[in-house]
């Protein structure tokens, strides 16, 4: 064998050792059991702004979800018609949304959406942040808007052999500070008894920062839930604001966009998406996602 051929043989045998370890790699970065999951505050479609308006901002928006490709979507102020576009610009989800003020097309809707080829929907609902929570429209406490709650429970077919997951979405009132106390104790009631044993996932915008008592009525550490950004990013920073006001530049105030989850979840990665263009938003808010493990 020749000196030239030895060298060539080794050089082979290095590049197909290589292109194994490549693949394994990207077989590891595709892990079945993994679960991307991503709140957005999506603004409702008819409000007057101006360059921000809503047709000429969607495209963008549906870019930044489908940039993250979330298993689960949970959205916020969606209008009707912003449920159904997103459907159809997403076709591979199921979308489950109505209306808070009648249960049906009239009003926002804390819209959901879930991958049509990995989950199969055992269940679902909806229920009002009141004191009347089966009653569709219901106020209560010191609420300005109504507000509500969608969820859903569904079988992971990636793991048909785990527990369901419960997947929960919401918008609590951004005046009333009673109804945030409240709705978070409502939330939290109807996680332990909706999920039971099973896996939850909670997406929604709060209206209430890090240190508010809401937080702390969802997230106290001896309860169900658990804060994925906090989990993932264990040391305060200054930066962690998801309210942008169309600003990119606007990143200092509250994180009021939270995803939960109960214990058995291992949090893999949670960010906030600063996603822009030309200086604009897609959105009012920037989404925050995470990407979950069970374990």
């Amino acid at each position: 064998m020749t000196g030239i051929f030895k060298a060539s043989l080794i050089i082979m045998v290095g590049l197909v050792s290589t292109l194994y370890s490549i693949q394994g790699l990207r077989a590891e970065s595709r892990k079945p059991a993994q679960l991307r999951v991503m709140s957005y505050n999506i603004r409702y479609g008819t409000a007057a702004d101006g360059e921000n308006h809503w047709e000429k901002r969607r495209e963008l928006l549906v870019e930044t979800i489908r940039n993250f490709g979330p298993d689960l979507l949970g959205t916020q102020e969606t209008l009707g018609f912003q449920r159904d576009y997103l459907a159809q610009q997403l076709p591979g989800y199921v979308a489950i949304g109505v209306g808070r003020d009648d249960g049906r097309e009239n009003g926002e809707m804390t819209a959901l959406y879930f991958r049509r080829e990995r989950f199969e929907q055992l269940d679902g609902g909806h229920f009002w942040l009141s004191e009347t929570p089966e009653l569709p429209g219901s106020k209560s406490w010191d609420t300005s808007l109504t507000r509500m709650a969608s969820w859903v429970r569904l079988r992971d077919r990636h793991n048909p052999r785990s527990r369901p997951i419960v997947f929960f979405n919401t918008h609590f009132d951004h005046r009333g500070e009673k109804a945030r106390v409240e709705s978070a104790l409502l939330l939290r009631r109807r996680v332990a008894a909706l999920a039971g044993r099973d896996r939850a996932i909670i997406t929604g915008d709060f209206n209430a920062g890090e240190d508010s008592q809401p937080y702390q009525a969802l997230f106290d550490p001896s309860q169900l839930l658990r804060d994925t950004f906090r989990l993932a990013n264990p040391r305060r920073g200054g930066e962690e604001g998801t309210f942008s006001g169309f600003r990119v530049e606007r990143v200092t105030g509250p994180r009021i966009d939270w995803i939960g989850v109960t214990r058995d979840w291992r949090v893999k990665a949670a960010t906030i998406d600063r996603t822009a263009r030309d200086g604009r938003t897609p959105s009012d808010h920037f989404p925050v996602n995470a990407i979950l493990e069970p374990q």
